[in-house]
């Protein structure tokens, strides 16, 4: 394990054990088993830790979102099993990253505080890489989204499916329901999702028109619009 390595496992166990404000230079310098000047070498300032384990926890985020998309590919789940199984990864990484802080909040807004570029670099990349799972899931499976939705409009609402889930549960806490409902959510949305029709396995469409004389009154015959060739023909005179 390199130098780096253990200075970002001990911030973030620092972090996790007394919140951002509470938390220190020496503090982390200690639990890496570093001198002071030894970890400035790699990190300037505690916000520098504090950034460097951010981007730390979501690109392990991305990677666990990713593998949990691929399997449930594989395994041929729906469009909202595959939607819902990469965000519970994705959460469940970020979730677990900070489990049994006493200062979820704390660390939760001081990541917009000092952080922010980032949340919104990593957003942008969540969104391209849930684009880019509709657009596949789609084009194989043969769905039509809901309402005429391009794959980048329906990728944006089942991201505002996980923002609603999270404003009901303070710091995503308790894991296990929040993690529960943003699934129902996403699955609920996926249902609008259907298959494509197939133009033609269609019936041609069929009219009723009245018999030409020679006919019983009142009796008709089925004719095929798609075929001129079964309309009545009037034969000209000799």
């Amino acid at each position: 394990m390199g130098p780096k390595t253990r200075i970002l496992d001990a911030t973030m166990l620092v972090f996790r054990r007394h919140g951002f404000r509470r938390s220190s230079i020496e503090q982390v310098a200690e639990a890496a088993g570093l001198t002071r000047q030894a970890l400035y070498h790699h990190f300037e300032s505690k916000e520098a830790l504090f950034r460097a384990v951010i981007e730390r926890v979501h690109e392990s985020a991305i990677a666990a979102e990713e593998t949990a998309v691929a399997a449930a590919e594989t395994a041929g789940d729906d469009l909202g099993d595959i939607l819902a199984a990469g965000m519970t990864a994705r959460m469940s990484t970020m979730i677990g990253s900070l489990d049994g802080s006493p200062h979820l909040e704390e660390l939760y807004s001081e990541h917009l505080v000092h952080a922010r570029d980032l949340y919104q670099t990593y957003a942008a990349r969540y969104a391209e890489r849930m684009v880019a799972t509709i657009t596949r899931v789609v084009r194989k499976q043969q769905l039509a989204l809901p309402q005429d939705l391009s794959p980048a409009e329906f990728a944006r609402l089942v991201e505002m499916a996980m923002y609603a889930a999270k404003s009901q549960y303070p710091a995503m806490q308790p894991a296990d329901a929040f993690l529960k409902d943003m699934a129902i959510m996403v699955r609920t949305l996926c249902a609008g999702a259907t298959p494509k029709s197939n133009p033609k396995s269609q019936k041609p469409p069929v009219r009723r028109r009245r018999s030409p004389k020679g006919r019983h009154a009142g009796q008709a015959e089925d004719i095929h619009e798609h075929d001129d060739r079964q309309w009545p023909r009037r034969i000209p005179a000799r």
